[in-house]
């Protein structure tokens, strides 16, 4: 069974880590070999604040943004949503992007990686995590934290992480590839 992984860039902000943080993630995703990857840049869906006058279970959706974003989630078995932390939180672009939709994130697995200072971005995920499975999402106990992630990002904006990082993002996805792959046949009966 072909398990598909949305690598979701959830900054916006114009100067941020996450490209660098999720590439170097999609990278170690196709390379652990259990998942189709792909890289999706929150960025380029220019979703505004909540801007669908209909509610999102009923996805009558009428601005092509949020037809495309639709079409991408709904797309995949399984996420990575790779967040900085802002204020002890995740951002607002991706909590944002989280809520305007709903159906597309049913019974599907999802893990965080988080990027911060001394934390790790914990905080951020933990929210997140929280959310994940308000939207009906299964939202895997492992969760990847870089603390002083910046140390890990060359002047290339190359991200070379520590082997604890490695081999926490590898456990990761095993246990969000066992999840994606019951809750697939879950859909499918």
């Amino acid at each position: 069974m072909s398990l598909k992984l949305n690598v979701i860039i959830g900054s916006t902000r114009p100067g941020r880590a996450g490209p660098a943080v999720a590439k170097w993630a999609a990278e170690q995703a196709g390379t652990h070999g259990k998942f189709e990857v792909e890289l999706v840049d929150l960025a380029d869906f220019n979703l505004p604040l909540l801007d669908e006058p209909s509610h999102p279970r009923a996805q009558q959706y009428q601005h092509e943004h949020t037809k495309n974003w639709s079409a991408s989630v709904a797309a995949a078995d399984a996420y990575l949503f790779v967040t900085p932390e802002y204020d002890y939180f995740p951002n607002a672009a991706l909590v944002n992007a989280l809520q305007v939709l709903s159906r597309e994130w049913s019974f599907k697995a999802a893990c965080v990686l988080s990027y911060g200072g001394i934390s790790g971005g914990l905080r951020a995920a933990q929210e997140l995590r929280q959310l994940i499975g308000n939207l009906d999402m299964m939202a895997i106990p492992q969760t990847v934290a870089v603390p002083s992630f910046g140390k890990f990002i060359n002047d290339d904006q190359v991200f070379a992480p520590t082997e604890p990082t490695i081999n926490g993002l590898n456990g990761a996805l095993d246990a969000l590839a066992r999840w994606a792959s019951a809750l697939k046949a879950a859909r499918q009966a």
